[in-house]
């Protein structure tokens, strides 16, 4: 199988020198976007039947931290975009041909929030809505979208029923413009629109299925990456890029150091009480990256083992990510504010860096309160309640 880790070394100058560019366009670059598909970091989790290479997500998760410590908004995108096609893999078999019949490289955006409705009719469903936080879309032919499903009014059925909605580019709109942020501006992230598009169903996945693994089992899945937790596989892709993003900072920041002389004459490489803050951050950043890839490890053996990931299990994983992330992106602050005012120019990597990392933390998987809680209480024998398990 060929080495994408390598073959992301091997454009790990391009990343870096287009990532002012990126920032600037709020997109990667097409010539970026050509080069991760020649690359390969998005077919990582793809089926091998489709020239996927079903690698072992931790070797994901270390590729999507690498490209991410040379650009953000890369490493953000190799972390969403690429974790789609292990949901695809057990998709209808006939959606994965359409998407991948005659490209095996198309990329596929989403968001999964539920903030459009299907209706059911004859053969699917007509679906609207508009939905924010589609990164990379520009890129991307294909689309996952989140849906609640609609009785015969236009309401939302009861009970509740959430789906995942697959649809083709000339279904939906991108709508430019609507990427103003602070941070991973290079991620593209635009918001989408879809009004009155029939979904057929065999482009539909029930949202809930998906997350509780019932896909999986119906789907026939027997590889084990398949056959991993949803709530382990979608977050990793993401917590993975904001720890890349801090040991990308880590980096710029000990480049902006090494010859530089503080307010007060003296060299940072004499001052102690920076160089105490650097080998913290340095020790806190690296312990955010083994604790994401030894919790994927752990979970695959399980796996592989035939053993059921029970609610108490798949929370301590949640935990454990969002802690990760938490860590990286803290030890950042620590050298950051250590760097003096010029840090602060927009002509130097750290601030961007910086920034970057703080909105990899505004992803809804990384909010810690309820993930902290459910798993608190699990630790302690009791049950959740419904609120608590949101993408556990």
């Amino acid at each position: 199988m060929p080495q994408v880790l390598d073959n992301i070394e091997a454009i790990a100058a391009e990343l870096d020198a287009q990532r002012t560019e990126a920032e600037k366009l709020g997109r990667l670059p097409d010539e970026t976007a050509k080069k991760l598909k020649a690359a390969g970091p998005i077919r990582l989790l793809q089926p091998k039947r489709y020239a996927g290479f079903e690698a072992h997500p931790r070797e994901f998760a270390q590729t999507v931290m690498r490209a991410a410590s040379l650009d953000p908004a890369t490493g953000w995108i190799c972390g969403i975009v690429g974790v789609h096609p292990w949901q695809l893999a057990f998709a209808d078999p006939k959606v994965q041909e359409e998407i991948w019949g005659e490209d095996a490289d198309t990329w596929v955006a989403s968001p999964y929030a539920p903030t459009g409705i299907a209706t059911p009719v004859d053969g699917g469903y007509i679906f609207n809505g508009r939905w924010q936080f589609s990164s990379g879309t520009d890129h991307c032919d294909w689309i996952f979208l989140g849906a609640m499903l609609g009785d015969e009014k236009g309401g939302m059925a009861m009970p509740p029923t959430m789906l995942h909605m697959i649809l083709p580019r000339k279904d939906y709109t991108i709508v430019e413009d609507s990427w103003n942020v602070v941070g991973l501006k290079g991620t593209g992230s635009k918001d989408i629109i879809v009004k009155d598009a029939f979904v057929p169903s065999y482009r539909v996945m029930n949202g809930d299925h998906v997350i509780d693994g019932t896909a999986q089992r119906e789907a026939g899945m027997t590889e084990t990456l398949f056959k991993m937790p949803w709530s382990t596989m979608f977050p990793l892709g993401i917590s993975s890029a904001v720890v890349g993003i801090a040991e990308g900072a880590l980096a710029a920041h000990l480049d902006y150091q090494r010859d530089r002389v503080g307010a007060q004459g003296t060299a940072i490489k004499d001052d102690p009480y920076v160089l105490f803050a650097i080998g913290e951050a340095a020790a806190d950043i690296n312990a955010a990256r083994q604790e994401l890839l030894s919790n994927v490890d752990m979970i695959w053996d399980m796996v592989e083992a035939g053993k059921e990931i029970d609610f108490a299990t798949r929370a301590m994983v949640r935990r454990t990510q969002v802690r990760a992330a938490w860590r990286a992106v803290m030890a950042v602050d620590q050298i950051f504010a250590r760097s003096g005012g010029n840090a602060l120019r927009m002509d130097k990597p750290l601030q961007q860096f910086w920034r970057d990392c703080h909105s990899g933390l505004n992803h809804a998987i990384h909010v810690p309160s309820t993930v902290f809680h459910a798993s608190a209480l699990s630790s302690l024998g009791i049950d959740p309640p419904q609120q608590l398990r949101s993408m556990i």
